[in-house]
């Protein structure tokens, strides 16, 4: 029986997959980053510490990870002043789960983003636990963030959702022995093999009713 409830957040919850290559690209300089779609997948549902490293890596060391992370969160923070792009059926299916079921947040962005975020989509005060990537040594697919929330909510896996879309965070969910929805986003779609270790995949998030959670 499904106890808790926990979503990732950048491209399941926000369509944010496009404003972090892009925040990627400004901040380090379209003359010096070549960033292919392989790299874009390698780095969909790291940690910061992880994206900032491969991104030094890719520049020669040209930026700093450090100076990596200021420039490309700064980038950041200011699309999301200006708006939130929060993908169809992200605020539907809050309102499904709000109330019935205790919620949490694992995402691989940081505090500010994740905040930033709850703020501009009315979510303060919705999740019981939010919890971020810069607080684990080890990111997607390692199982620790979900391992760590799940301690923090006091629930078992096996009676705990997982919303992933990425590759990465499905196979995150699994390693903690959860039981993965699925939401494939088209921008990087998780391959069969990945998508076969989900209990459930879902075309979209307004495909989703509360009543599925039953038959996990």
């Amino acid at each position: 029986m499904i106890q808790a409830v926990i979503f990732d957040m950048d491209g399941l919850l926000v369509d944010s997959e496009p404003l972090w290559q892009r925040a990627r690209i400004e901040a380090c300089g379209a003359d010096r980053l070549r960033w292919t779609e392989a790299d874009q997948e390698r780095v969909m549902g790291s940690g910061t510490q992880a994206w900032a490293k491969y991104l030094a890596e890719k520049l020669d060391h040209f930026y700093s990870p450090a100076e990596i992370i200021e420039r490309v969160l700064d980038q950041m923070a200011s699309y999301y002043h200006e708006a939130v792009p929060l993908l169809p059926g992200a605020y539907e299916v809050i309102e499904q789960l709000r109330g019935r079921y205790p919620l949490g947040i694992a995402s691989g962005a940081p505090y500010r983003l994740i905040h930033a975020v709850l703020d501009s989509a009315g979510w303060n005060g919705v999740f019981d636990q939010v919890l971020s990537g810069d607080d684990m040594q080890n990111a997607k697919p390692a199982p620790d963030i979900y391992l760590e929330i799940m301690r923090r909510m006091g629930v078992a896996a096996e009676n705990t959702a997982v919303f992933e879309d990425s590759g990465n965070g499905i196979l995150s969910g699994a390693a903690a022995g959860t039981k993965v929805i699925a939401v494939p986003h088209d921008y990087h779609r998780a391959s069969d093999e990945v998508l076969s270790r989900a209990a459930l995949v879902l075309p979209s998030l307004l495909a989703f009713r509360v009543e599925m959670l039953n038959d996990l």
